[in-house]
């Protein structure tokens, strides 16, 4: 017997468009159907032991992703964050208030656009060509929710056998690059970052990275009291789905 209960729901557009996964993938078409949050979802937001380990925010997407047959864990960090975004809008509403430098500001978070993508360099799916500073040429892609996963579990290794270990930087360049002059050997791409990357090159990397990435606007214009104005970064902080909570 079908419930007489319906929970409303919402579409939410991908940053990507879609267009970096493969053709036979659910996210190909560029969209997710998303519910709105529930009681059910406040659970998830309050359980501790998914706080701890850091699983709280991945547990809740989930949760409200509707669309059968997705696979979460293949979802780009950037279209990641436009469902965040949704299903805060969805949970609390659109005002979302922060602190930045002691003033208190409010948002609306319904403004927030992805950002703009040229489809025409997405034509290899996700892999994309660049030549560093150096001469070397690289493949590089864009990281998903499994190699977010993958990294915080190397950095967390890495931490054990050294606490004072700083490896943020290599650590993501090493999962980001996918071939180094022709070559795909993992081996020889762990080498380069590790020895012979160097330091022109990996900025260089991270503003191509930074720029051609399908992700949402996270910044915008602040007036400040005397007149001026400054870009900041909306902070996605432990108040963003505790809005009763202090940043």
């Amino acid at each position: 017997m079908e419930s007489k209960f319906k929970i409303p729901t919402e579409t939410v557009d991908l940053p990507s468009k879609g267009l970096l996964y493969p053709k036979d993938s659910l996210l190909a078409k560029g969209v997710l159907e998303m519910k709105y949050m529930t009681a059910k979802e406040e659970d998830i937001l309050t359980n501790q032991n998914y706080i701890r380990n850091g699983t709280v925010i991945d547990k809740l997407l989930k949760s409200l992703i509707v669309t059968e047959g997705v696979n979460y864990s293949d979802i780009l960090v950037g279209d990641k964050n436009a469902i965040m975004i949704a299903a805060r809008i969805l949970a609390y509403g659109p005002e979302y208030e922060f602190v930045w430098s002691g003033d208190n500001i409010k948002v609306d978070l319904s403004e927030i656009d992805n950002k703009e993508i040229d489809g025409s360099l997405f034509k290899n799916g996700n892999k994309f060509d660049f030549k560093l500073p150096s001469g070397n040429e690289i493949t590089y892609k864009f990281l998903t929710h499994t190699d977010e996963i993958a990294i915080d579990r190397e950095l967390t290794g890495l931490k054990k056998i050294n606490k004072h270990d700083s490896s943020q930087v290599t650590t993501r360049l090493k999962r980001i690059i996918t071939s180094i002059n022709g070559s795909s050997e993992i081996k020889e791409i762990r080498e380069f970052v590790d020895k012979y990357m160097l330091a022109t090159d990996a900025r260089a990397l991270r503003k191509e990275y930074a720029k051609q990435q399908p992700d949402v606007n996270l910044s915008f214009v602040h007036v400040t009291d005397d007149g001026g104005e400054e870009v900041i970064d909306i902070p996605i902080g432990i108040s963003f789905f505790w809005p009763d909570e202090k940043a």
